[in-house]
């Protein structure tokens, strides 16, 4: 099936041969939808198969929403083969476009149920070709990574149950395994039962599905033999499907032991198909595959096998042959028998010993062990002496594990790396063949298992990008044969580059105990930086200590043509000028003096910085592979690193992989475990809802909620459905004042009790209602002291009931599940700490990591250094306290040198003060005693006066005193926690003790943490909560290595409350490689992936960002999203958008010059006509006074965005009238963003293209809060299924052509959103243009003519996000603009 997709004439082609169709059969909506066999096999299937299936076609006709409105409405038992074929294949091509597949049979099951079972009847259909029996097969592919869907769990589950183990090889062999377990021995009884107790047609629907799968694969060992690309692809296709099986216990628990019996991997090892020397991605599927078969877990109950228990059962194994070699073939096996383990589990030693064995005594000794023999006639499986031998050796030598596996893979490239030929395909991927790398779906085999796949693909990810940035480096260099014709000169330039000479290796130290690489190797490296622009040096200057380097020697290419948009056609690195690429990590960076750089005062006359020529980096390279390049020299080979000539940097964020990957490496291959109570919801298996405080056994029932609750009433709205007793007497009606406790206590409903029904498979267990009741308590807030500053701060926001039940679940233990509105940020980490900062927890207990830090805005410095400060600060302040204490106290001596001797001064001085004050009003009632006889007036002389109101009772005077010892109480325990700064010397002591015991919230980036992991574990970092804020936009490993950032304790880690928050219905993380989204489904996050399983979760029904009616736009996405009081109530989101008739419009932009989308290059779609729009209206916006910092323009590719760019340039940059707006970006990279106003260009003119993503959509149109202008092609966008919902609101009643409001200015509109007005409609861009020109003549004329200069804000408050300028140095021209491909889209 040819899958390559290039948008323009052929799309219009292909659109015109099968729009009219549509437009005949079923584009127009009727009541019953009759299909005619003749358009379904003449005008549909015979021209598709005369096309080879063409996925451009096919695309098409499911964007004509053929599957929707034709083929399954039209679908009855009676529907020809070619019906269901279509079926099936339609829904493949919704499945790789990542669409709802199901959604569209769930209204009618049965109907799914008998079409799903002529699908698998048609795939044994030998009269079928090979390649309509792929599709059939990628359609399965489809359903049993959706098992999720009960719809289709239903019709897979029987295909994979225990029934299939009717096909072992015999019944001894069968009873073997049933013996292992009891439930498994249960298991088949009652399918034994099942089958017996069936009337006729159910017996044979039971038949087909036990045989259906071992059916399968005797025709797939069949194929092993045959030659030809279609044969090869569906084998291709079937091993996924196995590996898929294999990969999910469900799947995998009785799938692996037929598997094992039929002896496939031994099969498929000694088929001509796998030794043919061109089928390498067949040899790389079949490896996955063993690795799945082979994994060490227990198939029936799932547990993993430790590493000791693994090589246990290899040894028990190894045994079992031994004794029966001794025992039946003791004249020729002896040597066998008696050796040691280590020196027969290796096949050429197995195969040395079994050698003397003929094939009858091979075949005999493989069925004393429970070796399958002989094979129905059916297979065409040739059982010879080759066979046997495989048999026996596959299953005795040692493999190994997954984590030695890992343990092998190296964490930083080199070009044999990057141009592996598993990772070239996976760059290539376009959808036609299966890819040899394992996919993230809703279940792992284990933590484990997880770990093992998230480093291959993430490993796969990261080196795809280093091999991408290199590329395009190399081709910005333009490397020629130097005039000497001995050397490489390049004339062109990259600011991420520096040509150098061959790094001098000074210092290689000694292995460490137990190592046989170097502990590292030293080298220096010059870098010429002088005739670089000020801003590329500082960059280069910028480096870090353990930032990562690659060195490169780079040759010229004979053909300049061999490269095409930064990517080598070839399959190797000389293809692109790359001969040989090592990585190293800095060490220092010092000038030419030797001075550390980073330490360097910068040295300023007049504005001028003296520029200095050489640099000297010292850097540590890869020591493994240096050991393996001096081992090549040795052997002859050249020196590598003599033909280094080239040093390359990539951007911080993108260049943190080695460390990441290490953190995935290290707890790949060591047990971590993760808390028992969250294994079984993380690994897929089990209750969905058992890792929720409602399900855990060690549920807190009484918690302080302290300012949660505003008032009673506040209370009662937030807990409907419970019923709610005070814990006091009085009246329940008025209520108890704040704060409360909340006790819950949870009861059965009583019922009505039914008889016993027998239960089917497939239904649900009736849940028992529950009564909750909420037993409520309060308490007198202590008094903390005299002073304003000794105040709680309390909250003043009244909750909404769901965001109360957000705040119970997250304060209790186990897994919250908060969904949230579009109304984050892309700071949200940031902007989250913040809010805790304003809240009523101590500064000292709060600490930001990472270069987050910087961006915060506060004035205190809550970095790891700067809090360290702060604490020293802070006993300044405090140790100024004790010497007015003492002063008070009338006590001599240097108290307040130290926290020593404040302590000091705390036992001798204060403590007795207060003692002797509290003995002598202990039996006083009179409140004058207690006014007379407090010793700390004068410290207290600076608080609001009077201290003690002479008209308050008793228990308020003592409550004031009790407040003024806990605030003096408070400044020694203050500074006894800062007197371990004061012991500890260096710096990094002092601040991992901060750490480690004084910060009580710290807030870090998922990469931080990943880059970090060893560290904070190493020093004994323990923590039991975790909050991850935007958990939908991070891949799955990302969630997970906040949760192991600790060693365990007893085996155990401490965690007792994860709490994720995000939205799962925005886009997913971004993933750069086009085979990882589609294919691998890396981009799933572990949110996304809980919310797949049934996890429950929260949804948070308020939002209180936008404006209603802009809201809307987006609300149908989700159960119940309603506004709250600020939208509704607020001027600003009353008043219409100054000179515009609508808050929101979609506009209809026509072709521009006679031309629609256009694409320059493969990938880069641009279209000028609604870029000079988008332009015109944000230009429009500017002369009527909106702000330019309140403005963002949004594209959907990132050609446009580049495009906007460019006209923003000509237009705007350089006149003060405009200027530039906020941001111009593309939607994916503005998620999480918002402004007041957004500009929206859609770009497409010929299909809908990646927007189809209604995920993609609702980011797209949840930016703004006040205005929303979107710019397309309404027939285009309008008639998308997926997207329908969406635009029946955006178009509504509204005219298409932008709407205009005259005499308006920003800032002086008083009409309300709604109100009738008189306005203008512009009816093209040309007409917009022609308005904005007059209006901008006329405000400058008006300008000249009042003497007024004309205005704008300052250049700080506007940016365009991304934009690098070009630093020209003296061997290039600059770099180019860069031209970034939609991932999504390169692969329709």
């Amino acid at each position: 099936m040819d899958t390559k997709d290039i948008s323009g004439t052929a799309d219009i082609e292909a659109e015109d041969r099968w729009a009219p169709l549509a437009k005949k059969h079923w584009a127009k909506p009727v009541k019953t939808r009759k299909v005619k066999n003749e358009v379904i096999k003449t005008e549909l299937w015979d021209v598709l198969d005369q096309g080879n299936f063409e996925y451009r076609s096919l695309l098409i006709l499911e964007s004509l929403q053929l599957l929707e409105n034709y083929l399954w409405p039209g679908y009855d038992d009676n529907s020809t083969n070619h019906h269901v074929l279509l079926i099936a294949i339609i829904s493949t091509v919704k499945n790789r476009e990542k669409l709802p597949v199901w959604d569209a049979f769930s209204n009618n099951p049965d109907r799914f149920s008998s079409m799903f079972r002529r699908t698998l009847s048609m795939c044994l259909d030998i009269s079928l070709s090979t390649a309509v029996r792929t599709h059939l097969l990628s359609f399965l592919i489809g359903a049993f990574q959706s098992l999720d869907n009960g719809l289709v769990r239903k019709e897979c589950a029987p295909l994979v149950s225990i029934s299939i183990w009717q096909n072992l090889a015999s019944e001894s062999i069968r009873e073997g395994h049933l013996e292992r377990y009891t439930q498994l021995k249960k298991a088949w009884r009652a399918s034994s039962k099942r089958y017996e107790s069936a009337e006729a047609e159910v017996q044979a629907r039971l038949r087909f599905e036990r045989a259906w799968l071992f059916s399968m694969v005797l025709d797939f060992i069949g194929r092993l033999q045959v030659k030809g690309s279609e044969n090869l692809v569906y084998c291709e296709r079937f091993l996924e499907f196995l590996t898929d099986l294999e990969s999910q216990l469900p799947t995998r628990r009785y799938v692996n032991t037929l598997l094992k019996d039929l002896n496939l991997l031994a099969v498929i090892r000694l088929s001509p198909m796998f030794n043919h020397q061109d089928n390498g991605l067949f040899r790389d599927l079949f490896v996955l595959f063993r690795h799945f078969v082979n994994f060490s877990i227990d198939d029936s109950t799932g547990i993993q096998f430790s590493r000791s228990q693994s090589y246990e059962r290899h040894s028990e194994d190894l045994a079992r042959l031994q004794r029966t070699a001794l025992k039946h073939f003791k004249s020729k096996l002896t040597l066998l028998a008696l050796a040691n383990y280590g020196s027969i589990d290796q096949r050429s030693e197995l195969e040395g010993h079994l050698s003397p064995l003929t094939e009858t005594e091979l075949s005999e000794l493989c069925a004393l062990l429970g070796f399958r023999t002989s094979y129905p006639s059916t297979a065409e499986v040739f059982v010879d002496h080759d066979l046997l031998m495989e048999v026996l050796v596959s299953a005795h030598e040692r493999r190994k594990t997954f984590q030695e596996t890992v343990r092998d893979l190296s964490t930083l490239p080199t070009e044999a790396t990057l141009y592996e030929p598993t990772l070239l395909r996976n760059e290539t991927y376009n959808g036609s063949r299966s890819l040899a790398i394992p996919k993230i779906n809703l279940q792992y085999l284990s933590v484990g298992d997880f770990l093992w796949r998230a480093f291959i693909l993430n490993r796969c990810e990261s080196f795809f990008e280093v091999k991408r940035d290199v590329e395009e480096v190399i081709k910005r260099l333009q490397p020629r044969t130097g005039d000497s014709g001995s050397h490489t000169q390049f004339s062109g330039f990259s600011k991420m580059a520096i040509p150098i000479t061959k790094p001098a290796i000074i210092e290689v130290a000694a292995p460490k105990v137990g190592m046989d690489q170097p502990a590292f190797v030293r080298a220096e490296i010059i870098l010429d930086t002088h005739r670089l622009a000020e801003s590329v040096r500082r960059e280069w200057e910028s480096l870090r200590p353990e930032d990562t380097v690659y060195l490169l020697a780079v040759q010229p290419l004979e053909d300049r043509n061999s490269l095409t948009n930064g990517h080598s056609r070839g399959i190797g690195p000389q293809n692109s000028g790359l001969q040989h690429l090592r990585t190293a990590e800095i060490v220092q960076l010092l000038d030419d003096s030797g001075r550390s750089i980073r330490e360097m005062p910068r040295d300023q006359a007049n504005g001028y910085t003296p520029r200095q020529r050489l640099r000297r980096m010292l850097v540590n390279i890869d020591a493994a592979q240096f050991k393996l390049d001096t081992e090549r020299k040795a052997q002859g080979q050249k020196d590598i690193y003599e033909s280094i000539n080239l040093i390359v940097r990539r951007r911080g964020r993108e260049n943190n992989y080695s460390r990441i990957l290490k953190t995935i490496q290290d707890l790949a291959t060591s047990d971590v475990p993760i808390p028992s109570w969250l294994q079984d919801v993380f690994l897929g298996y089990g209750d969905p809802a058992g890792a929720t405080y409602t399900q855990l056994p060690n549920r807190l029932k009484r918690v302080d909620f302290r300012d949660t609750f505003l008032d009673w009433q506040h209370l009662v709205d937030s807990l409907p459905g419970k019923t709610i007793e005070a814990a006091t007497e009085g009246n329940i009606a008025e209520g108890l004042p704040p704060p409360y406790i909340l006790e819950t206590n949870v009861a059965p409903v009583a019922q009505e009790t039914r008889p016993s029904k027998k239960r089917r498979r497939g239904d649900v267990e009736p849940s028992q209602q529950l009564s909750t009741t909420v037993k409520v308590s309060t308490y007198q807030p202590p008094n903390t002291g005299p002073y304003p500053g000794d105040a709680p701060k309390l909250n003043k926001i009244r909750f909404t009931p769901v965001q109360t039940e957000a705040i119970i679940s997250g304060t209790q233990l186990g897994l919250t599940v908060i969904v949230g509105p579009p109304a984050h940020s892309n700071q949200a980490l940031n902007q989250l700490f913040q809010k805790i900062i304003s809240l009523d927890i101590d500064e000292r207990h709060l600490l930001r990591l990472g270069h987050g830090e910087e961006d915060l805005e506060s004035d205190a410095n809550f970095g790891k250094y700067g809090r360290v400060e702060s604490f020293l600060d802070n006993r300044a302040r405090y140790l100024a306290e004790v010497d007015r204490l003492a002063v008070g106290l009338n006590a001599p001596g240097a108290h307040s040198s130290s926290c020593e001797t404040a302590g000091y001064f705390n036992s001798v001085y204060v403590r007795p003060a207060w003692v002797k004050y509290w003995d002598a009003v202990s039996e006083s009632s009179n409140s004058s005693d207690y006014i007379s006889a407090f010793p700390f007036y004068d410290y207290f002389a600076d608080a609001p006066q009077p201290l003690f109101p002479s008209t308050s009772p008793l228990e308020k005077i003592i409550e004031i005193a009790k407040g003024c010892e806990r605030h003096i109480d408070r400044i020694f325990t203050e500074l006894e926690d800062i007197r371990p700064f004061e012991i500890l010397r260096t710096q990094k002591d002092k601040t991992n003790y901060l750490m480690i015991k004084e910060a009580r919230i710290i807030a870090m980036t998922s990469t931080h943490a990943a880059m970090r992991r060893r560290e904070m574990a190493d020093l004994g970092f323990h923590y039991e909560n975790v909050i991850m804020e935007e958990a939908a936009q991070i891949t799955e490993i990302e969630n997970f290595v906040p949760l192991a950032l600790q060693n365990p304790k007893e085996g155990e880690l401490p965690l007792q409350r994860i709490i994720l928050l995000g939205d799962h219905l925005q886009n997913s993380p971004i993933v750069q490689n086009l085979a990882f989204g589609p294919f691998a489904n890396l981009e799933q996050s572990l949110f996304l992936r809980l919310v797949r399983l049934g996890v429950p979760t929260i949804e948070l029904d308020r939002q209180g960002r936008a404006r209603p009616s802009i809201a809307e736009l987006y609300s149908w996405r989700y159960k119940k999203l309603d506004n709250l009081p600020n939208v509704l109530t607020e001027p600003e989101y009353m008043h219409a958008n100054p000179g515009f008739r609508h808050e929101y419009q979609f506009i209809e932009v026509p072709n521009y010059k006679g031309v629609g989308e256009s694409q320059p290059s493969p990938h880069f779609l641009q279209n000028l006509g609604e870029a000079e729009y988008a332009v015109a209206i944000y230009q429009y916006m500017r002369l009527l006074g909106y702000p330019a910092s309140k403005i963002s323009i949004l594209a959907t590719y990132a050609g446009q965005r580049a495009l906007i760019r460019d006209v923003l340039g000509h237009r705007c940059a350089r006149n003060r009238l405009f200027g530039l707006p906020r941001i111009v970006t593309t939607v994916d990279k503005y998620q999480g963003e918002q402004n007041d106003y957004v500009i929206l260009s859609l770009t497409r003119t010929n299909r809908v293209g990646y927007l189809r993503d209604i995920r993609r959509l609702t980011v797209a149109l949840s930016r703004a809060r006040l205005g929303l202008y979107v710019l397309g092609r309404r027939e285009v966008f309008e008639s998308c299924h997926e997207l329908k919902e969406a635009f029946i609101r955006l178009l509504s009643d509204r005219s298409d052509k932008l709407s205009l409001v005259t005499n308006e200015l920003y800032g002086s509109c008083t009409r309300l959103v709604g109100d009738e007005v008189k306005h203008t409609e512009m009816t093209g861009v040309e007409h917009l243009g022609q308005y904005v020109y007059e209006m901008t003549k006329a405000k400058i004329e008006a300008s000249k003519a009042g003497g007024q200069p004309l205005a704008i804000e300052a250049s700080e408050d506007v940016y365009m996000e991304g934009d690098e300028e070009d630093e020209g140095g003296s061997y290039g021209n600059g770099d180019m603009a860069e031209a970034e491909p939609d991932k999504s889209e390169a692969i329709s």
